[in-house]
């Protein structure tokens, strides 16, 4: 007890450092499903390798932060080997909820984007049922054709995709079938008949008023999946981090958007712009400002506010900037991504982008801007 007490404690913990670092997710964000299959076979008394029965699942989970989350499988088992024949095409079906710590980054940290590969361990309950077309199995009044079950899992995932969206993984797993009634004589998970006392050699369910893992009514049970994460509402499909910003730094980024307002259109033109098309003078409220987080270049929900008030059909002029922080190739990248994810947004809401250009780093501030003149 006193180690559950410590494994829950220190989950807490990680799940509010992993809270204070990441964006907060809407109701259907970090979703995924997901497709597996593999074989299993008994844990003890057979040919190890021999008599496997293959198996095909459906996974559906949510990531609640980079470390913790909940799936839900259903997997279908077709083969009567090892165990006796059921008669029947399927022979069981178990479906499991089940808890998901991704150890890499509780570990290593979540540094923004999934690793390339990743390790997580999986734990959870489940209801297992066997099919059958034999009455007189079927008739029994102490069968067991209905269980509780139990998997311990570890998966071995690759994460790919233009965005990370993509994961594949081998996943080896432990399954346990509780014993459900007290009677001496009852079916195994897998159909056959088995004496209790004999054959487990401890206290079932319903004498010991609680779940008995043992060895001997388990499988083991090695997959391989895929699964796909669907996008969020941030646009993308993995948890983005928050970047920390103190008030110093803030101070100094409304001061500088004061000090823009005030100063007259010509001079901001001169300094950021350099040669501006002569459509029309310019005022401070043809002037739209876009801030961005540290290193990056992802639009947020305030920022596309901000750009819904450019009318449709206005003809813009996109100037993207960047922070003095790294290099300037870097740097200059990163203002004209800046540029671009602004223009394309305007572009989808019937905006025209005559130019949408990245200039770098603009004075010595902390200027992460973009700023969109509309002609």
């Amino acid at each position: 007890m006193k180690k559950l007490v410590l494994f829950l404690a220190a989950a807490s913990m990680a799940a509010s450092v992993s809270a204070q670092t990441v964006a907060e997710s809407k109701t259907f964000d970090n979703i995924y499903v997901g497709i597996n299959g593999g074989v299993a076979t008994k844990t003890t008394g057979h040919k190890w390798l021999s008599d496997l029965d293959p198996n095909f699942g459906v996974r559906v989970g949510r990531y609640f932060t980079p470390v913790f989350g909940l799936a839900l499988e259903g997997n279908a088992y077709f083969s009567n080997k090892p165990w006796n024949t059921t008669g029947t095409a399927v022979r069981a079906t178990n479906v499991s909820l089940l808890g998901t710590v991704n150890l890499s980054n509780w570990f290593g940290g979540y540094k923004g984007e999934p690793r390339a590969f990743e390790v997580s361990a999986l734990y959870g309950f489940g209801w297992g049922h066997v099919f059958t077309s034999n009455k007189e199995f079927e008739n029994r009044t102490e069968n067991n054709r209905n269980r509780m079950t139990s998997k311990a899992a570890l998966d071995f995932a690759f994460n790919f995709g233009s965005q990370k969206q993509w994961q594949v993984y081998v996943e080896p797993s432990i399954n346990f079938a509780f014993l459900g009634n007290s009677h001496s004589k009852e079916y195994d998970l897998q159909g056959k008949l088995v004496d209790v006392n004999e054959g487990y050699g401890y206290k079932t369910a319903a004498q010991s008023g609680q779940p008995a893992y043992n060895i001997n009514n388990s499988f083991v049970q090695l997959n391989a999946g895929i699964v796909y994460k669907f996008k969020n509402s941030n646009g993308t499909h993995n948890f983005t981090i928050v970047t920390p910003r103190d008030q110093a730094e803030i101070d100094a980024l409304n001061a500088q958007i004061n000090e823009l307002r005030n100063r007259k259109p010509e001079v901001i033109t001169k300094e950021i712009v350099k040669e501006v098309p002569a459509v029309k003078e310019f005022t401070v409220s043809d002037l739209v400002f876009v801030t961005f987080a540290q290193g990056k270049s992802a639009l947020t929900n305030d920022a596309k506010a901000a750009l819904d008030n450019i009318k449709e059909g206005s003809h813009v002029q996109v100037i993207g900037t960047a922070s003095p922080e790294g290099s300037k190739e870097l740097n200059d990248r990163l203002s004209q991504a800046r540029a671009d994810v602004v223009a394309d947004y305007l572009k989808t809401r019937g905006v025209t982008v005559d130019e949408a250009t990245g200039k770098g780093v603009q004075g010595t501030t902390s200027n992460r801007l973009a700023v969109v003149y509309v002609k």
